[in-house]
């Protein structure tokens, strides 16, 4: 990995200058001589950073502003006082799984440094309004987007979900990230997607990048819902609406990289916005059968909840 001229791209709302190529994110209008860019991305040798994580004796640590992490043979990375992210690749790295990183552990952290809550999941646009999919890894959140998306319906944000609140002083709102999803080899095979045309997330895995470009949210939508989806051996898909702690009690567990909050000292920020957005947003349970293809079940159960919820307003 290579510094280049920095390039300014758009992700997460915020303007992030990188003199790393991040290929994955939409490219904007280069700052003028009045404008700053959000986030500073620039890459280094990991020499020193690698230093600062030894005093420390572990692989996370959070100083003064600074917030170190390291990844086994990936990379060093670095986020200062939520406004730059230093890059440190290590020999041999693969360049993709260091944007792996970069794009996922280290946006997430950013993110909650800079007070907008990142949960775990994929978020879809269903009638004008963001709609998110959160639940453990291997839930199937991607997947059911990906079936919203063969629908028609657009894509906001896929693995990292940034929610903040509108500037208007309205609800919360999910903030675009980027055009790609990244899907199983399973969930490829059942959605009917030839996986010989898409690129591997990095070269130690079965996961794909699969572009989305056209089918691409790039504006803030205002967060109507969420759905936790869990396995079930029941065979049919089925959907339950939450009590207000089962509410808040997802939001805490399904916020992204949630072992960081407490590490950062952002224990009482963290309660106090999922509180707040579990208060404001209707949150259900999907159950999703541990048999067969079940994304289309799950869309149209999804699709029957939202209108019967618009009607009972």
């Amino acid at each position: 990995m290579t510094a280049r001229i920095p390039t300014v791209y758009q992700a997460f709302g915020m303007r992030l200058q990188s003199e790393i190529p991040l290929p994955e994110l939409p490219v904007t209008a280069p700052l003028n001589g009045y404008e700053h860019p959000d986030v500073v991305i620039e890459a280094a040798e990991p020499g020193e950073l690698w230093g600062e994580l030894e005093l420390g004796g572990t692989n996370f640590a959070y100083k003064g502003g600074r917030f170190l992490f390291l990844i086994p043979e990936t990379a060093v990375y670095c986020i200062e006082d939520g406004r730059r992210i230093t890059v440190a690749p290590l020999a041999g790295a693969d360049p993709e799984k260091v944007r792996v990183y970069l794009l996922g552990t280290c946006m997430g952290a950013l993110l909650m440094l800079r007070h907008v809550l990142p949960l775990h999941g994929s978020a879809v646009v269903i009638g004008g309004k963001a709609y998110a999919f959160l639940g453990d890894s291997g839930a199937g959140k991607s997947t059911l987007a990906a079936a919203f998306v063969s629908r028609g319906h657009q894509l906001v944000s896929d693995d990292v979900i940034a929610v903040t609140y509108a500037a208007d002083g309205g609800g919360p709102v999910v903030m675009p990230s980027y055009p790609q999803q990244k899907l199983w080899q399973e969930s490829m095979d059942q959605l009917g997607l030839t996986s010989g045309q898409y690129r591997t997330v990095y070269r130690e895995t079965t996961k794909y990048a699969v572009p989305v470009t056209s089918a691409f949210c790039g504006e803030p939508v205002p967060l109507a819902g969420v759905f936790e989806l869990v396995k079930s051996e029941s065979g049919a898909a089925a959907v339950a609406r939450l009590p207000n702690l089962d509410r808040l009690r997802i939001m805490l567990l399904h916020t992204y990289r949630h072992m960081l909050v407490a590490r950062l000292g952002l224990e009482r920020w963290h309660f106090t916005v999922s509180a707040s957005m579990a208060n404001q947003v209707d949150i259900y349970r999907l159950s999703r059968p541990t048999e067969g293809f079940t994304a289309n079940r799950l869309t149209d159960a999804v699709i029957r909840t939202i209108i019967e919820g618009s009607f009972n307003q």
